[in-house]
């Protein structure tokens, strides 16, 4: 089974910002496959499950993202344990599990496809990492600076920012094709 998880933070409040873009692309997987979200208390999640798929959105904060991550993987016995305790460090889940982020150092229409990388200071990112104990699985950065803003607002704000229109009609061409480097 592959499980995907889009990051983001949960709430009205947060929709449509450059910090929720693998919750905008992870609903255009499920529209794809015609999956429906179910909040899932355990996991702490909505989940859209299909055949030998499952996609994930936390509704944790982004920073705690590493919970719902580690839940829903131990529930499906994804994690590897040594004598049946303790996580496996440094386990390969990169065939397994896939998480799709924002990503300030590539610009907004880019995306990059990696394994086993450092969470490059995305504390979503960082919190899988940590509630896993592994860094080996695959991500997905999906773009979202921009120079004009990026250079007058702080990041932590930055992230929280709202697309403009053209940004927008930008991520509505680059969703489609995320989607077919993903599902290769």
């Amino acid at each position: 089974m592959l499980f995907i998880i889009g990051l983001g933070n949960p709430g009205v409040k947060y929709q449509n910002t450059r910090h929720n873009i693998g919750f905008t692309v992870i609903d255009a997987l499920a529209e794809k496959f015609d999956l429906k979200w179910k909040p899932n208390k355990k996991f702490n999640a909505d989940v859209a499950n299909g055949k030998n798929l499952a996609l994930i959105k936390p509704q944790t904060f982004m920073n705690d993202s590493g919970q719902a991550a580690r839940a829903i993987l131990a529930y499906y016995k994804i994690l590897p344990k040594k004598l049946g305790l303790f996580l496996i460090k440094k386990a390969d889940l990169s065939n397994q599990l896939i998480v799709i982020h924002d990503d300030l150092d590539l610009p907004l229409g880019a995306f990059k496809i990696q394994s086993n990388r450092s969470a490059a200071g995305h504390r979503g990112v960082q919190s899988i990492v940590n509630a896993l104990k592994t860094q080996n699985f695959t991500r997905v950065r999906v773009g979202t600076a921009n120079e004009l803003l990026r250079v007058k607002i702080p990041p932590e704000k930055f992230v929280l920012e709202q697309f403009s229109r053209e940004e927008k009609n930008k991520l509505q061409e680059l969703i489609p094709k995320i989607i077919k480097d993903v599902l290769k």
